[in-house]
This record gives structure tokens, C-alpha cells and sequence, in this order.
């Protein structure tokens, strides 16, 4: 049996390090919010020739065009806009056609209004609050004890930090939108990582069944040694599947796989080593009070 809880102090700093670099980025940088939650528009058009971001940009700050976001790649402009008006995404278009001197074929034009993109965040936070909720009733009656909901819950909010705290960096260095494929993507990672601490907490209690009352960090190690190779399979099949989409995946769904792997590997980290010393550390406490 191996003494994974030995080292639980280097695993809360990992994580404390981890989530630190993340928050200084989210309040630093932020992120590169797409339509669905700030309304405007996003377009995309399809030149006739080969063109660069300098051009472009060149373009829209000599016609003061209010955008939040530009990119080119080869002969594809991607535009970002406040604006929400047909006739300004025309004289948008005939401008860059003049400037540039090439012909534009508009591949995707999506538009959202500001009240569409503020009930799209109060769903969002809804959708994570009843997530949760429903995560910590579900394992407070299967476990019939709250320390086990509570170090479970604890753990899944570890993941969403260490995720949003890394989509904040991918969106500074390499323009990642947060987008609603994003939110799918954490409320992925949130069922994902109680998974594996589900496993593990069975495994636990299971000792107790059968075993009778002993040191809860004698049967956390024991159910961490027998867990941690099942674990780690499990999660390598799906983390070669999200590299293969990261690598090869075209652009609409990179970032998207990116977040979904972060949140997988974080997941599988916290169950055994954020989830478990923190049940170990409630329960201990419990039975000092009694």
C-alpha cells in the first residue's frame, strides 16, 4: 500500500500555485467574451487573395469601425463587432472590398442582441448552480454523511478555478472566445471530476462495511492504492482523444477540446489528491468533537 496522503502538503500547494497564476490572469487579462454573452456580431468573410491582420486592422481604424476582435488566416477575416446593424455589416463589407481591392464572401454572419446574451449568462450560472446542488444532495444520501459531499464539492470547485483560470491564459496568448462551448466544457469537467471521487469515496466506505471502524487515512491510502491505476486508464483513453482533437481538430472545436482536456487532467488530479485529504481532514475532525 502506498502513502499518498504523506504528501498531501505538496499537493495543496501545487494547486494553490496553480490557482494563484490563474485568478492573477483572470483579473489582469480577463477573457475574449464571444456574442453569446456581449451581443454584436461576428463575421466572417472568405477574400479573393492572400491577406495579412495588418491590412485589416489598417482597414478598420482609418474607417473608425468599432470591433473588439480581428484575425486573418491566409485569405479567411474573422471580425468581432459591437455593432448589430445589417447596414453597417454591408458598409463593413464594400469598404474592405474597396481598400483591400479584393472580392469578400461572407462564410458566417451571427449576430446577438444584448438581451439575448444577458439570459444566456443567467442561464449559465443557473445551470452551474443547480449542478452543484444536485451533486451535493446526490452524494450527501449516497454516502449518508455530509464531510463526504462537502470534500467532494470542494474538489469540483478546485477543477472550475484551475479551468477558468486557465481558458483566461489560453484567451490572452492564443484569442480563445469565452463561449457557450466553453460552459459546456466546465459543466463537463464538474461530472467528471466527482466521478473518479465517487470511486474512491466507495472504495472507502466499503472498508468501513467490511472492515469495521479504523483510521479513515489507513482506508483513504488503501482505496487510493487499489483506485489509481483504473483511474489513470480511464482517463488516459479520453485524454489521447481530446490531444488528437486539439492537434487535428479544425478551429471551431480546438479551444473547445483544449478546455475539455484541462478539466479532464485536473479532474483526474483533485479526486485522489484534493478530495481525499480533505475527507481525511473532515472526518478526523468529526471524531476529535465527538
Amino acid at each position: 500500500m502506498v502513502n499518498f496522503l504523506k504528501y498531501r502538503f505538496l499537493y495543496f500547494l501545487i494547486s494553490f500555485i496553480v490557482i494563484g497564476i490563474g485568478l492573477f490572469s483572470i483579473i489582469k487579462w480577463g477573457y475574449y467574451y464571444s456574442v453569446d454573452f456581449v451581443g454584436g456580431t461576428n463575421i466572417d468573410f472568405k477574400a479573393s487573395k492572400q491577406l495579412t491582420k495588418k491590412d485589416v486592422l489598417k482597414i478598420l481604424e482609418k474607417e473608425k469601425i468599432n470591433f473588439n476582435f480581428v484575425d486573418v488566416n491566409g485569405q479567411i477575416i474573422s471580425i468581432k463587432l459591437n455593432s448589430t446593424d445589417n447596414k453597417n455589416l454591408d458598409s463593413l463589407k464594400k469598404n474592405l472590398e474597396k481598400n483591400l481591392k479584393t472580392n469578400l464572401t461572407v462564410l458566417k454572419s451571427e449576430t446577438v442582441g444584448p438581451s439575448l446574451s444577458s439570459e444566456t449568462i443567467k442561464k449559465t450560472v443557473i445551470a452551474s448552480i443547480l449542478a452543484i446542488v444536485g451533486i451535493l444532495i446526490y452524494m450527501s444520501f449516497a454516502f449518508k454523511g455530509l464531510n463526504y459531499a462537502l470534500a467532494g464539492i470542494l474538489a469540483m470547485i478546485h477543477d472550475i478555478f484551475v479551468l477558468f483560470g486557465s481558458y483566461s491564459l489560453i484567451s490572452h496568448f492564443f484569442g480563445a472566445e469565452f463561449d457557450t462551448m466553453f460552459v459546456t466544457a466546465v459543466l463537463t469537467t464538474m461530472s467528471f471530476s466527482v466521478h473518479d471521487t465517487i470511486v474512491i469515496f466507495d472504495k472507502i466506505r466499503e472498508y468501513f462495511q467490511n472492515e469495521g471502524k479504523n483510521d479513515i487515512e489507513y482506508f483513504a491510502n488503501k482505496a487510493l492504492t487499489e483506485t489509481m491505476v483504473r483511474s489513470l486508464n480511464n482517463s488516459m483513453t479520453i485524454i489521447f482523444m481530446l490531444l488528437a482533437l486539439v492537434i487535428l481538430g479544425g478551429s471551431t472545436i480546438r479551444f473547445f477540446a483544449l478546455a475539455l482536456l484541462i478539466g479532464t487532467i485536473t479532474g483526474t488530479y483533485s479526486s485522489p489528491f484534493v478530495a481525499t485529504p480533505i475527507l481525511v481532514w473532515l472526518e478526523k475532525r468529526k471524531n476529535k468533537s465527538l
